[in-house]
């Protein structure tokens, strides 16, 4: 038990509360930052080439936690959901870097932060999780303000929706089957284990695209690909760390502050305005996923006497898996609290 940032009745201090709001927010200017990047190397480079430098040089700044806490034995009784999250999470990250090289930076930003609202409904057919009356209003504030961001009107696309805003809603979805998935595997399968899978299988599926989709970066794109792999890894240390030292349930607000860095970003570069309708937008979308995160409550699983090293990385990796809405590998540096409750907050 990590005591010292606990006081008595299992509350967390405030001063942990305060320094864990800081690490969220500085990961969500670290993550608005990556867009930019993704934003300015898309104009040169097409959309596979970003996704497949961005995975590789994730993967290489890793590596070195994957070799320091080893993989351990690689032989998986669920192939299956391996591949399921790979898939989805790859996908996800397709569609988001989409979406924020053709949409307004805080309108993609805030597409990616829909997941926590398809999350409840996921784990509700998958893994049969309770549903309350709290969950369904949440549901319904958030979609609706799903609704302002898509703006549908018959009269400007076939069903009235942009296709590139359905492009970025689905990256949502997707990123939400990634991280139901990952919950459904961190039941079996310890942490080192599910980094393993996603590196091979995300990393080959990325790779494939660049056989008929390959072109050479000048050195500039280079750099811009090393400072989104760098500013994507920092922000995931930093939301880990914050989740380390506060509970998702308390913290998921402030990771919306990366629509207000997108937004900022936006206009400063690309004299993109903050329309009334996306701040509509953001308000009832984080209200229904704080919402949705504090009425869904994931049971508690036993482990079995032949699970306890996947139980002892369950919280490790469940916390990892909500601290980016894209699932992203475990980070090192990072000291997990006891496991009191998982949630779906961004």
């Amino acid at each position: 038990m990590h005591s010292v940032r606990r006081i008595h009745g299992g509350e967390y201090r405030p001063q942990h509360l305060l320094f864990g709001a800081a690490f969220i927010v500085l990961g969500e200017f670290c993550f608005a930052s990556m867009g930019v990047g993704i934003r300015i190397v898309s104009a040169e480079l097409p959309n596979a080439m970003v996704v497949f430098g961005r995975n590789l040089i994730g993967l290489m700044l890793v590596a070195p936690w994957l070799l320091r806490h080893g993989v351990g034995d690689v032989k998986t009784r669920v192939p299956g959901l391996h591949l399921l999250r790979a898939v989805a999470g790859i996908s996800a990250m397709y569609c988001f870097f989409f979406a924020i090289a053709e949409l307004p930076l805080a309108e993609a930003m805030l597409l990616k932060l829909t997941a926590p609202i398809f999350i409840p409904l996921i784990a509700i057919a998958w893994l049969h999780e309770r549903v309350t009356g709290l969950l369904w209003v949440a549901l319904g504030i958030g979609f609706a303000g799903v609704i302002l961001i898509l703006e549908p009107d018959p009269s400007r696309h076939w069903a009235g929706i942009s296709p590139v805003a359905l492009i970025g809603l689905m990256g949502g979805v997707l990123a939400a089957v990634a991280k139901v998935t990952v919950r459904r595997l961190s039941r079996s399968e310890p942490t080192g284990r599910i980094v393993f899978y996603f590196a091979l299988i995300g990393g080959s599926i990325s790779a494939l695209p660049l056989f008929w989709d390959w072109q050479t970066p000048t050195p500039i794109a280079l750099l811009w690909l090393l400072g989104i792999g760098i500013a994507a890894t920092l922000g995931q240390l930093a939301l880990t760390r914050g989740l380390s030292l506060a509970p998702a349930s308390r913290m998921g607000a402030f990771g919306y502050f990366s629509v207000v860095f997108g937004a900022g970003y936006g206009w400063l570069f690309w004299g993109e305005p903050m329309t009334l309708t996306l701040m509509l937008g953001t308000l009832l979308i984080a209200a229904g996923g704080l919402l949705a995160s504090r009425s869904s409550r994931v049971p508690r699983i036993e482990p079995s006497p032949t699970s306890g090293q996947a139980a002892a990385g369950q919280a490790v990796s469940e916390r990892a898996v909500n601290a980016f809405p894209i699932p992203e590998l475990p980070v090192p540096g990072s000291e997990i609290p006891p496991r009191t409750e998982v949630t779906s907050s961004p």
